[in-house]
């Protein structure tokens, strides 16, 4: 027997207008007004800049101001560079590489909803008949769990800072949502169409982050044909149709470099590398990051996805259980098998979890429903209110502790009133007292209700940390103010530069300052700049290709934010 009972008041869709504005204040925020961060968003960006300002070459081997980066796949590089080119001139180059994040995190929420809605609304998945009428229709009740699908999806913590990231993870969780979409249409209506169309995703997903994910994912659908008894003659054969698809869509990137060979280097190798370095045996070190991490990264998916199989254990071939579960079960032994696991992988479970989370919802008791309610409206509340103490004593003084702690995570930062920070600010937080009197005063009986208040919480609390804090954190992971220092410092006659920087300093140092980096190929440079620890002392300990030469200091310098990093520029002195 099917464990959901349910009256048709209860799938009332949220309005699409709602929806709508719940996304834009998902995404916007953080896209707007923020530099390239350190890490990953900033060496991420290098790329598309260096793509965009740079020659045919820059596009088939990516690199970063001549750093090489080909290992994990150029096609979120591509849509950034293609944004730049195109509204560069308008918006400017880090916003315009951005302009593709929003595409690309609506890609993933379209996806997500319209899996959601087509494996609620089968006829496996409706709930019990009512004795007197008033259930559901099929249709009402697929809308109002991919809304909840959604709703989940956006209040999981693990998606919030990557979907703001211009990094190929961000495209890589929207395109597991694309091929997670293609097979349900595939396991729904198996044909060489939809086969095909599931090795498109397969394809562009290897262009993002390389081959190893696509095709346990693959497999994962294959799996999915086998329980479900389908003709293995068809599934074969539908499935060397997907592997041709996704074959030839990869070629586009990899047939073209191998025979160009842009800066004599042969992209396919190292991409090669770089994939079978992610296999590795299962170790305690990913056992304990996996659920270490896990636990905050999938809220609050995991337990409502938990629950849903346990309440769906008897419909052991519901097809709203075997597919997400099929995709959830190899994304973990993706992330078990690595020998150096990073959130990035993690990233991968996330769509299929908020399904499984959605279809949870059905079974969940009033009691336990209302106690999320309150949790999320207690803490999130909480969160919001230590935001405004803080950003008010950080302008004020008062109180002193909390203006003490503010600033002392970015030392020599000079606090200033934003006045249209500001307003966005008390908007939001009004906007969110709002939501709360809404659902605690209406007590409205729709599924979604259940989730609303953490996605809209959670949405809340990154709208006051970017606007209310942007500056701080700006001048806390931005290079910009570096990279000046050392422009102003370059002799007239620079020459390229040769250093041991990292990928997100290079990136910044050659978007702010346009230092000339050497190229791809090397050369002799006359300039040399260093990063290191300022516990160093010996000043030829970084790079020993350099020794034994004469080094004229230029320039010494760092981030006021940071109290170890150190960075000092050098001239030949012959």
């Amino acid at each position: 027997m099917k464990p959901v009972r349910l009256p048709a008041a209860a799938t009332l869709a949220l309005p699409r207008w709602a929806l709508f504005a719940l996304g834009l204040l998902y995404i916007l925020p953080g896209l707007l007004g923020r530099d390239p961060w350190k890490n990953d968003d900033a060496a991420s960006f290098g790329i598309m800049w260096t793509m965009a300002h740079g020659t045919w070459q820059d596009w088939l081997w990516p690199n970063i101001a001549g750093y090489s980066w080909p290992e994990e796949g150029p096609l979120a590089f591509w849509l950034g560079a293609i944004g730049i080119k195109l509204f560069g001139w308008l918006l400017g180059d880090v916003l315009a590489a951005r302009v593709g994040t929003v595409g690309i995190f609506l890609l993933g929420v379209l996806s997500l909803w319209y899996a959601t809605f087509n494996l609620g609304r089968r006829q496996d998945a409706q709930p019990l008949r009512l004795a007197f009428g008033g259930q559901p229709e099929p249709d009402d009740f697929g809308r109002t769990l991919a809304d909840a699908a959604v709703l989940i999806y956006l209040g999981c913590l693990g998606l919030l800072l990557h979907s703001h990231e211009t990094t190929s993870e961000a495209l890589q969780v929207s395109l597991v949502a694309l091929l997670l979409y293609r097979t349900v249409r595939y396991v729904e209506g198996p044909s060489l169409r939809n086969a095909a169309l599931s090795g498109l995703a397969v394809g562009l997903l290897t262009l993002t982050r390389g081959w190893v994910t696509p095709v346990m994912l693959m497999l994962s659908l294959f799996a999915c044909t086998r329980l479900l008894n389908q003709p293995a003659i068809r599934a074969v054969r539908d499935l060397g149709a997907t592997i041709a698809v996704g074959g030839a869509v990869a070629a586009l990137w990899l047939l073209p470099a191998q025979l160009l060979q842009p800066y004599h280097h042969l992209p396919l190798n190292a991409w090669l590398a770089w994939n079978l370095d992610l296999f590795g045996l299962p170790s305690r070190l990913s056992l304990k990051f996996f659920f270490r991490v896990g636990v905050w990264f999938f809220w609050p998916a995991w337990p409502f996805a938990g629950w849903a199989v346990w309440a769906w254990r008897r419909q052991r071939l519901a097809l709203h259980i075997v597919v997400p579960l099929a995709f959830v079960t190899m994304g973990a032994l993706l992330t078990l098998f690595n020998d150096a696991p990073e959130q990035g992988q993690l990233l991968v479970l996330l769509p299929p979890l908020a399904i499984m989370a959605a279809f949870g919802l059905l079974t969940m008791k009033r009691g336990a429903i209302n106690a999320i309610d309150w949790f999320s409206v207690m803490a999130l509340t909480l969160c919001a209110a230590v935001i405004w103490v803080f950003w008010i004593a950080k302008l004020t003084g008062w109180p002193a502790q909390a203006a003490k702690n503010a600033l002392k995570l970015v030392p020599g930062f000079h606090p200033e009133l934003g006045w249209i920070a500001l307003l966005v600010a008390l908007a939001a937080t009004a906007g969110w007292f709002a939501l709360v009197h809404w659902r605690i005063s209406r007590q409205p009986a729709v599924l979604w209700r259940a989730v609303v208040l953490s996605s809209g919480g959670l949405i809340l609390i990154w709208i006051l940390l970017m606007t209310l804090f942007l500056p701080d954190v700006n001048y806390s992971k931005s290079y910009a103010s570096v990279a000046r220092q050392i422009a102003e410092k370059l002799p007239p006659d620079a020459g390229c530069i040769a250093t041991n920087v990292g990928p997100a300093q290079r990136a910044s140092f050659a978007y702010y300052a346009h230092l000339p980096f050497e190229g791809v190929e090397g050369g002799r440079c006359n300039l040399l700049l260093l990063q290191d620890s300022i516990k160093l002392r010996d000043d030829r300990e970084i790079l020993p290709e350099h020794r034994g030469k004469q080094w004229v200091l230029l320039w010494e310098g760092r981030r006021p934010a940071d109290r170890e990093e150190r960075f000092r520029l050098y001239r030949r002195a012959d």
